[in-house]
């Protein structure tokens, strides 16, 4: 589905699931809800164990590099705290403002960048973590890794369930 063009899921929603705007943007939300619980717990983890990490004994083993790692990997954990948890704010504001289509568009993207920077996050989380335990070019092999998992899975597997080229399982 197109967010900036939904007319198509429109339609078929009407048709297979007899479901008026209201109805599906009201199920929208509600999935759109239980996507960001999982999500937000894990970021505000993540991001609070990155936040204590200078205050470790062992915190000065990070070379000048890995430092600047650090630094990225703590600005992508907390950019993907506030656009993950943006969509309770907004819901906030617009609250009985019958705003609903622009919350659930706004809170996607929110939730969609959201994701991508918690993944650049535990990302750089692996090549801090490798680097500290078994060197650089372990860490960079980890990294390289994570990555690749991150855009398979949460990239490239989607796109192509959503382009029809990967099929579910059928029962």
């Amino acid at each position: 589905m197109d967010v900036d063009h939904p007319e198509e899921d429109q339609r078929w929603d009407t048709r297979q699931r007899n479901e008026t705007e209201t109805e599906r943007l009201d199920r929208n939300w509600a999935s759109l809800l239980q996507e960001l619980r999982v999500t937000q717990t894990g970021v505000q983890l993540l991001t609070g164990f990155l936040l204590t990490l200078p205050f470790q004994q062992r915190f000065g083993v990070l070379d000048e590099r890995m430092r600047i790692v650090y630094l990225a990997t703590v600005g992508a954990s907390v950019a993907a705290t506030v656009l993950l948890i943006a969509p309770v704010g907004m819901h906030r504001l617009l609250f009985r403002r019958h705003r609903l289509a622009v919350l659930v568009a706004a809170a996607h993207r929110c939730a969609y960048t959201g994701l991508i920077l918690l993944g650049v996050a535990l990302v750089g989380v692996t090549v801090i973590v490798f680097d500290s335990v078994a060197g650089t070019a372990v860490a960079l092999i980890a990294g390289a890794v994570a990555l690749m998992l991150f855009a398979l899975f949460w990239l490239a597997l989607p796109l192509f369930m959503r382009t029809g080229e990967v099929q579910p399982p059928t029962p």
